[in-house]
């Protein structure tokens, strides 16, 4: 049983950054070990895409935020189709490099970020967990860094008024409150693990998930990657 470090409403600007690296540390070898034809698997969880398209859309984003590129129109679905047309004539190993350089160095920039990037950090922690499921490698929204991604999912909804919700997970040993408290409506209640609330968060398919209970707000309501 582990407790994540941000219960409570004060951001921890490291949090993103510490999150990446525990993520690059389990996913940069896995990708290493597989062969190029894995890479042209399609990702149930992003239609259209490849492993190869998630992992170009991956290290460009995170590119972005260290090389501080953010145009009009940034992460945009015709932004991240162009980025990873950019790396059409990339080999995959080439691809891998520039996620893990984008995984080492994007933490000190979101961290400055007042919280604006944060969900960069956990939307690679989602894809690693996309390709997981694609490869058919056990731990997929799980792992090491499942305390930090959901402590950052507290975070950011919170920073964003989500709907409330309190959290009763397997994973940790205190109640995970997210969402702002308006008032406007009563928090929601989740009894579950950690891994299917995050796939819930993340509009992620359920497929192999644990059983898990939810009063109080729809299943739909939870996407914050859905806008």
């Amino acid at each position: 049983m582990t407790t994540p470090a941000d219960l409570h409403d004060v951001r921890d600007p490291e949090l993103p950054g510490r999150l990446l690296m525990l993520e690059r540390d389990e996913l940069v070898p896995l990708l290493r070990s597989r062969a190029d034809a894995d890479f042209t698997l399609p990702v149930a969880a992003c239609p259209g895409w490849t492993v190869r398209d998630v992992l170009a859309h991956c290290s460009s984003a995170l590119i972005r935020v260290v090389e501080k590129r953010f145009e009009k129109g940034v992460f945009s679905p015709e932004c991240n189709d162009r980025d990873i047309a950019e790396r059409a004539d990339w080999s995959n190993a080439r691809v891998v490099d520039e996620l893990e350089r984008g995984m080492s160095e994007a933490g000190p920039v979101i961290a400055r970020s007042d919280g604006r990037l944060d969900a960069v950090a956990l939307g690679e922690w989602v894809h690693a967990g996309d390709v997981r499921v694609t490869f058919g490698e056990p731990g997929a929204y799980a792992g090491r860094g499942l305390a930090e991604a959901l402590a950052l999912l507290g975070t950011i909804t919170r920073a964003r008024g989500h709907l409330p919700l309190h959290a009763d997970l397997d994973d940790l040993d205190e109640p995970l409150k997210l969402g702002g408290a308006s008032g406007e409506r009563p928090p929601g209640r989740y009894i579950g693990d950690g891994p299917t609330l995050l796939r819930l968060y993340a509009g992620r398919p359920l497929d192999g998930a644990a059983a898990y209970e939810l009063a109080g707000v729809e299943a739909a309501e939870l996407n914050i990657f859905g806008d």
